[in-house]
């Protein structure tokens, strides 16, 4: 038993190595598909036994807490197919979790991001620092990264690529808290003017109401386009989030040739873009329309060479109408007159 735990161990720690970030996005080699099979069919005997739907509705054991299963519940379906989904669970559930059932202090000793994502935590830690959610007075100390991104689900957007489920699950990071009272309440600092008072959830809608369509646009964008200072191309979205003073309100950012979601939400796609049929930033007009953003040189000159023919015919109408009325007085004046001698 020993020797399989330290070699689903020593797996473990070659498949976090081969899966950071930017091996992910910068390397074409071959996953070591025998390490994730035999990864995954450990998480399987020793950890979806009894950490899942089938689990807890057959327990292994007559003297598991059923109601902390549920608490603790991964479903493989959802598990394999994220980023640490080629894992073993053993990689960052280890101390603690060797006896059944785990000891109590075992969700402490989780291995912390920093162990396999160290560079880049140097990098994000200042950018959070400045955000609105570190600003608050004890609010940074109850943040950490599974805060809001979700070790068991998540996927990065450079393997997501469809814009719609990028959309869906880093807005539901957000809205988690920002569209629960319950969760909102657990991360509050105290009312500006009540101390001791945790401070109420602004509505979300009555917040946003200057907004058009603002529905549509939490269903086509992420929370993060605004609230989040721009970047350089290529470059990874920065994790400090502005309040509402200095988010992003100017329609044009998006709205336009230069649609500053080239950068952003589209910033994995934009390599496809070919200006397809002629529209400028086609690659965001395959997914959604964007008025401002996916426009056609020829449709725009078209639609003004239409708009001004129009101009001119009610101007040609109007010049025309004048002269023949004109006309028609002089007529029925000479008419009036009579014939001269």
């Amino acid at each position: 038993m020993a020797g399989l735990r330290i070699g689903s161990f020593i797996g473990s720690l070659l498949i976090c190595a081969a899966m950071s970030a930017a091996t992910w996005a910068a390397s074409d080699a071959p996953i070591d598909t025998a390490t994730i099979e035999k990864n995954r069919k450990a998480n399987a005997e020793n950890c979806f036994n009894c950490h899942s739907a089938d689990g807890i509705a057959k327990p292994p054991r007559a003297d598991l807490d059923l109601s902390k299963l549920k608490d603790s519940q991964v479903e493989p379906s959802v598990y394999n197919p994220s980023d640490h989904g080629v894992m073993d669970c053993r990689q960052c559930h280890s101390k603690g979790y060797e006896d059944f059932p785990h000891a109590p202090a075992g969700k402490d000793n989780t291995s912390s991001c920093t162990e396999c994502h160290a560079a880049k935590v140097l990098r994000l830690e200042p950018q959070f620092n400045a955000s609105v959610h570190a600003k608050n007075t004890g609010l940074k100390e109850k943040f950490n990264c599974f805060t809001c991104h979700n070790p068991h689900i998540n996927v990065v957007a450079l393997r997501l690529k469809d814009p719609a489920k990028i959309v869906a699950q880093d807005n539901h990071g957000c809205l988690e808290c920002h569209n629960s009272d319950l969760t909102f309440a657990k991360f509050a600092p105290d009312a500006e003017k009540k101390p001791g008072v945790k401070k109420k959830r602004p509505d979300i809608d009555a917040i946003h109401d200057w907004l058009p369509n603002t529905k549509a646009h939490w269903n086509a964008v992420r929370c993060v386009e605004c609230h989040t200072p721009e970047v350089a191309a290529g470059k990874m979205l920065s994790h400090e989030i502005l309040n509402k003073e200095k988010a992003e309100k100017k329609c044009l950012s998006c709205h336009s040739a230069n649609s500053a979601l080239k950068v952003r939400l589209y910033r994995h796609l934009v390599k496809d873009e070919q200006q397809r049929l002629g529209f400028t930033n086609s690659v965001i007009l395959s997914n959604s329309y964007v008025i401002g953003a996916t426009r056609h040189p020829l449709l725009d000159g078209a639609l003004i060479g239409l708009v001004a023919l129009t101009l001119v015919g009610v101007l040609a109408h109007g010049v025309i109408r004048i002269v023949a009325a004109t006309l028609r007085r002089d007529r029925r004046d000479n008419d009036a007159q009579g014939p001269t001698s």
